[in-house]
Formats: structure tokens, C-alpha cells, sequence
């Protein structure tokens, strides 16, 4: 059974995949870590650790502690945030890969996952079904970091045999966690207000299309491409990743016909110069042929599922009050 260290556990995506490791492999293979205790459940339902990922002797010496051999380096800072804190976010988001990076090299581990984002993308891109190889100009710092580091990833694997697996992450849609920083936070935002306020003022205009995904299927291409067999997978720098695009205004009326008296007001703010440097739609179709992928959930999908989940757990919560 494989042993596997999860970095960057307490995340939106990283709580989850976590979850999702530990029904698979069992709690016990599946070490969760973080920069600190924020995410009790992450934190109580197996072994955790305190992880600065900037710290290359803290992880070298977790991974060798439990006997890791396949990292999930989930720990970044995201878009909006990164705009704010570029250096910092520049010495996490590279460091941190660098080290794990370093480490598969020494054969300390044997396997990667390394998630790269749409924010490769920028306005001299293609917008429109985004080809897997493109022009990529980024004009954030999140961007910035992950086009370099998919270069990195990519060298890695040529010079040093190393395997590591990466996919190009869209927007994530999640009930469970909160979002963390991102220019596509709306449309987990406006779900929540939806419901307890009935209305959202949304940073990002009505018209703002960008390419988006159901956490249910971003957690499904996480494990369908590290399950894949070596040779399966062609492309070492990260895949495009494709589910769903939509607007503000779509998923506003998306939600209307299950909340019919839902309002949305515009304001757009920084986050809209971001979003209208990145794609529309993404073209995935190597990731389809190399390792089988295929979403499940559309936007109507995910709309009832998202207010079912979101109600039952406000419902809970006042109930608890």
C-alpha cells in the first residue's frame, strides 16, 4: 500500500483530496499536513503533521518519519492573494515544489502531484477552447509560479527520471470548504449567499466567462491520473483540464430556479482584470486519449447539488445554535 503525504492538507482542494485518500488507502497511509491546526477534521481523522512547505529539512524528515512515497503538493498561494503578497507568494509556490522536486531526484520518494491552474494562461492566449499547447503569457504572480513550475516538472522528468503528474486545475466548486484567495471564488461565494442572504454582489461582471469544475470531478482527475500507468501519461509539465464554463449571469440564473426570489448585483474589482486575461473554455482532449478522463457534472448538476449540501448544512448549523 502506498504511503502518502499530502501538503498543504487544510487547503480547499487539499481537505478534500485528503478525504478522499484516506477512504481509499485507509487513514493510517495517509499522512495530512499543514501550516498549522485550522482544519479539525483534517486534523482528527488521521495522522497529521505541522509542515511549513517552504522548510526542505521539516519535509524531508516527515517523509522519511512515515515512510513516504507519493506527495501531493497542494500547498500554494492562490491569485487574488498573491496579487497582494507577490514575493511571498513566489517563495512558497516555487520553493515548496522545488523541494519535493529535489527529493523524488535523491529517490527519497517516487511519485509527484503537483497541480498546475488555467492561470498559465493569459491575454495573448487563445480564449476559446484553449489548446493544450498555446502561447501562455501570465500577467498574476499565482500564474507567474505555475508556468515556471510546470517547466520545472517537466525538466525534472527528462533530466532526472522523476515522476511527477500535473493537471492544469480550472475553477473548483465546492460546498464542503471555503475558497482561499482566488479570482474564481464567486462561484462558490454566491451559492452561500444565495442561500443565507438571497442575494450576491458579485467582483467579477455578468459576462465574465470562465472555465469551471465540480470538486467531486477535480478530486476524480487527481486520482484517475496518479492511478494512471507511467507510460500512459505523456505530457510532464500539467494537462488541461476541462468540465464546465459559465458565466456569473448562467450561474445566477442557474440558481433562480431553485431560489426564485435570488438576486445578483455587479461590482467588478481588481479580481476582473485577472479573470479576463484567462481562457473561456479549455480544450482537455489529451487528457481524455492519455488517461481516460471524463467529467460527470454540468452546471445544473452541480447547482442542485450545491444548494441541497449548502442547506442541509445551514439547516444543521441553526439547529446547533
Amino acid at each position: 500500500m502506498s504511503k502518502v503525504l499530502i501538503i498543504g492538507a487544510a487547503g480547499q482542494i487539499g481537505s478534500e483530496l485528503t478525504q478522499k485518500l484516506r477512504e481509499i488507502n485507509g487513514k493510517d497511509n495517509v499522512v495530512a499536513s499543514d501550516i498549522n491546526y485550522s482544519n479539525t477534521h483534517v486534523v482528527n481523522s488521521g495522522p497529521f503533521e505541522i509542515l511549513d512547505a517552504k522548510d526542505f529539512n521539516a519535509i524531508k524528515n516527515c517523509i522519511e518519519k512515515h515512510h513516504i512515497d507519493t506527495v501531493y503538493l497542494m500547498a500554494a498561494m492562490l491569485s487574488a492573494t498573491g496579487e497582494k503578497h507577490p514575493m511571498m507568494a513566489w517563495d512558497l509556490n516555487m520553493n515548496s515544489l522545488f523541494h519535493v522536486l529535489n527529493l523524488a531526484k535523491e529517490g527519497v520518494i517516487k511519485k509527484v502531484f503537483w497541480p498546475s491552474s488555467i492561470a498559465v494562461f493569459g491575454p495573448t492566449t487563445p480564449s476559446v477552447q484553449t489548446p493544450q499547447h498555446t502561447t501562455m503569457e501570465p500577467t498574476t504572480v499565482y500564474g507567474i509560479t505555475k508556468q515556471v513550475g510546470e517547466r520545472w516538472c517537466d525538466y525534472y522528468h527528462k533530466q532526472y527520471g522523476v515522476d511527477v503528474r500535473s493537471i492544469r486545475y480550472p475553477g473548483i466548486i465546492s460546498w464542503k470548504t471555503m475558497p482561499g484567495g482566488g479570482t474564481t471564488d464567486y462561484a462558490v461565494e454566491i451559492y452561500h449567499k444565495a442561500i443565507t442572504d438571497k442575494r450576491y454582489d458579485c467582483f467579477l461582471s455578468e459576462n465574465t466567462e470562465l472555465p469551471m469544475m465540480f470538486m467531486e470531478d477535480a478530486i476524480e482527475a487527481t486520482l484517475q491520473i496518479m492511478k494512471a500507468p507511467s507510460e500512459a501519461i505523456k505530457i510532464r509539465s500539467a494537462y488541461n483540464l476541462a468540465a464546465i464554463s459559465f458565466t456569473p449571469k448562467q450561474i445566477a440564473a442557474s440558481i433562480k430556479k431553485h431560489i426564485p426570489d435570488f438576486k445578483i448585483g455587479y461590482n467588478p474589482d481588481f479580481r476582473q482584470k485577472i479573470a479576463d486575461s484567462w481562457p473561456k473554455s479549455i480544450d482537455d482532449t489529451q487528457a481524455r486519449l492519455d488517461w481516460n478522463w471524463k467529467h460527470n457534472y454540468n452546471l445544473e448538476q452541480m447547482t442542485k447539488e450545491m444548494i441541497f449540501q449548502l442547506e442541509k448544512k445551514y439547516s444543521s448549523s441553526e439547529k446547533v445554535t
